[in-house]
């Protein structure tokens, strides 16, 4: 072999093998003796900090704290740009920037939504009464912290924990007020970090002193009042300029539980409160035991005045509505006239309530929701939790629950549109799905054969599981988008209802069946009026008629199924003796969430019942037992007379049926007989519009006066003109 490197005589000549190899040796030994001596030094440096017995094990602690505090930073970092996306809104320190007046469906006013920031009352002229009763009782150290109250948190943790319950409140006056303005009362880990978030950047951008008088303006106080000015109003007929120290101690009660603790319909709750308010300033040491003395035997005058009744939860719906279709379009001071039912709406909360001081206690229920509209998705109810003043969290339009077997006729419609009868047989055998396998309520399968009337009517899961992976999940999952089920996920469970739907949709969801197959996207607004008394929305005129998106005949099989469901199934309890009644119970594992689903020809409602903090309720528990029954009690009272329309596919009910037949022979006897208790319905809009104008300037009329009266009698007196 000749040396690839040439001499500049250009002759060549061998390798000396032996000096390369000498050479690489000698580096490599090199290099190693400098990396040796590297690492000698590297040790020797950090030998310095070694730390042995109570010392390391203090070392070790911060290390895995730091660890571990780092990785759940990055979590909850994950939580700071949602949070502060909502700082966007330039009308976030002012409130919506709509007014918006609202009307029932006969067009009483029944509320007011759009809350202005106000500076009628300065923070100056607020009395110190008030606002150290406020501190006292809400955040005492919020002139300390800086929006996250550490020391009251743990104070409140040891508190809790002795009591074994919830009395004291861990969230500072900012945190509450980031709530107010900002977020929902969902209780939830989500929502909880958003908040620390929001209370921090409030904290950045206001001074203490204008976040308290946000706080005192912002504040829901029961009544249908927001803020200590109209609530002073409203309980003591005075401004808030002029209260004294027993009435601003009912005012600061009532930030905790407008509701309960409100003087005017729960004055004993009232006064123990107040007590409790007197007590916090004289711990707080904001004030002496002799001091609130004489508060405590003179009790606030509380203006004996007829409970306001507000329809709360569906007018926090109804108001993002408006502000949903009056995007972008310049009109701003509105009157809606709605689709609420007030006599209804009343019912469905009674019959909650009952339900709550019998099944729903030995349930373990602690949240309920109740949602009801006319087939054509006019929603006549929501009830979105037990207590508006207590929660303001709309479970029945945010909630997003798992509708167990009431997601099951979903998966029936899309069988019958691919061709399967429902009389067809299906055993009893679990199929698989990777490595997933269904199991029946209470656990196994039969292996019975059974027709799919009988298998929707006792709810069978694994032939709700067979007949999705049969037809399709995709197909499955189509069909229930279509019906607006958008939060639904393809997973092997989803013909059990593994996803959180929300009531409000569920029930619209039913309303496609009871409108023969027709989309159905339920609504509040049926009309939006401006400063001008100008129409600058109407439903009729606006919205086109709503699209055939199922074959009816199809949707007729599905109800003839779930008629079953009633009356030879788990949803017996919701039977009606005088109307055909269809639906479906549901059940989730735990169970954590039990539902009746179902409708007449009249109205679609759905009842939901569980735990804002998922979890379970009693053992045992479950549509059937526990929302079934309500259902029935709502519905049995709601429909007011038998005029009933037939459901798609089902024969009148026997009891309509004669009804209708006796109805038939007044009228044959009585050519001019008509009307009956739902004539309002039935009248045309202009009728309706022309009623309620004249309603309103009647209203608005003077009172005739004595003088006007002795003036009419001279005017008759007057001689008459022949010509």
């Amino acid at each position: 072999m000749r040396d690839w490197i040439t001499k500049p005589n250009r002759r060549s000549r061998s390798i000396n093998w032996l000096a390369l190899d000498s050479w690489i040796d000698s580096s490599l030994y090199g290099l190693y003796a400098r990396f040796k001596d590297s690492w000698a030094n590297y040790n020797n440096f950090f030998q310095r900090f070694r730390v042995t017995g109570s010392r390391r094990m203090a070392t070790e602690f911060v290390s895995e704290a730091m660890t571990l505090g780092t990785a759940g930073l990055a979590v909850v970092l994950m939580f700071e740009l949602p949070a502060i996306e909502l700082t966007k809104n330039p009308n976030w320190r002012t409130g919506s920037e709509f007014s918006v007046t609202f009307l029932d469906r006969y067009g009483n006013e029944i509320g007011k939504r759009g809350i202005q920031f106000s500076d009628a009352v300065p923070l100056e002229e607020i009395p110190d009464v008030l606002v150290k009763a406020t501190m006292a009782t809400e955040d005492r150290r919020f002139f300390d912290h800086f929006g996250i109250d550490i020391i009251g948190t743990g104070r409140a943790i040891v508190q809790n924990a002795r009591s074994d319950t919830v009395v004291q409140g861990g969230s500072s006056l900012t945190q509450q007020l980031a709530k107010n303005l900002f977020l929902s009362s969902e209780r939830s880990l989500q929502r909880k970090i958003r908040e620390v978030y929001l209370a921090l950047w409030l904290e950045a951008h206001l001074t203490k002193k204008e976040i308290l008088k946000l706080y005192l303006d912002r504040a829901y106080l029961g009544g249908g009042t927001f803020g200590v000015e109209a609530a002073s109003q409203f309980y003591f007929g005075k401004s808030v300029r002029d209260i004294n120290l027993a009435e601003a101690s009912v005012l600061a009660g009532l930030f905790k539980a407008p509701t309960k603790y409100a003087p005017h319909s729960n004055p004993a709750e009232s006064r123990a409160r107040t007590n409790q308010v007197l007590t916090n300033l004289v711990d707080a040491g904001f004030m002496t035991e002799g001091q609130v003395h004489a508060a405590r035997l003179n009790a606030a005058k509380i203006i004996d005045r007829q409970e306001v009744y507000v329809p709360n939860y569906f007018l926090d719906w109804a108001f993002e509505e408006v502000q949903r279709l009056m995007k972008g379009k310049g009109e701003y001071v509105l009157t809606a006239r709605t689709t609420v039912d007030v006599p209804l709406q009343k019912l469905a909360e009674q019959v909650i309530d009952n339900a709550f001081e019998r099944e729903a206690k030995y349930a373990r229920a602690t949240q309920a929701s109740l949602v009801s509209m006319d087939t054509d998705g006019a929603v006549r109810v929501i009830v979105g939790g037990r207590d508006y003043g207590d929660s303001q969290f709309n479970r029945a339009t945010k909630g997003q629950r798992q509708p167990g077997s009431s997601f099951k006729p979903y998966v029936y419609l899309t069988a019958i549109e691919s061709g399967i009868r429902p009389n067809k047989v299906y055993p009893d055998v679990a199929p698989t799905c990777g490595n997933w396998s269904p199991s029946n309520y209470g656990g196994g399968v039969s292996g019975r054969a059974m027709t799919l009337y009988e298998a929707m009517a006792r709810s069978v899961n694994t032939i709700a599981v067979r007949l999705s992976l049969d037809v399709g999940r995709d197909k499955l999952l189509e069909n229930v988008h279509k019906i607006g089920l958008t939060s639904v996920r393809k997973t092997c469970s989803m013909a059990l209802g593994d996803s959180g739907i929300a009531p409000l949709d569920h029930t619209a969801g039913f309303a496609v069946f009871a409108s023969g197959g027709k989309a159905i996207r339920p609504y509040a607004i049926v009309e939006l009026r401006n400063t001008k008394d100008e129409v600058v929305y109407s439903r009729e005129r606006d919205e086109p008629a709503p699209a055939q998106i199922f074959k009816r005949e199809d949707i007729e099989t599905l109800n003839t199924m779930l008629e079953k469901v009633v009356t030879e199934g788990s949803g017996a309890a919701a039977r009606l003796d005088f109307t055909t009644a269809v639906g479906k119970t549901g059940t989730s594992s735990g169970p954590r969430d039990v539902w009746f689903m179902g409708f007449t020809g009249q109205y679609v409602t759905g009842v939901w019942f569980g735990n804002d903090d998922f979890s379970e309720m009693a053992a045992g528990t479950t549509g059937g037992h526990l929302s079934a029954p309500v259902w029935h009690q709502y519905m049995a009272a709601a429909h007011t007379n038998m005029d009933i329309p037939q459901i798609p596919g089902l024969p009148l009910h026997p009891r309509q049926v004669e009804e209708r037949q006796r109805l038939s022979e007044i009228r044959r006897d009585e050519p001019g007989f008509g009307g009956g208790q739902d004539a309002a319905r039935r009248m045309p809009i202009k009728t309706q519009k022309m009623l309620t104008s004249l309603s309103k300037l009647l209203k608005e009329a003077r009172k005739l006066q004595a003088a006007d009266t002795q003036k009419d009698a001279t005017l008759d007196n007057l001689p008459v003109s022949t010509q």
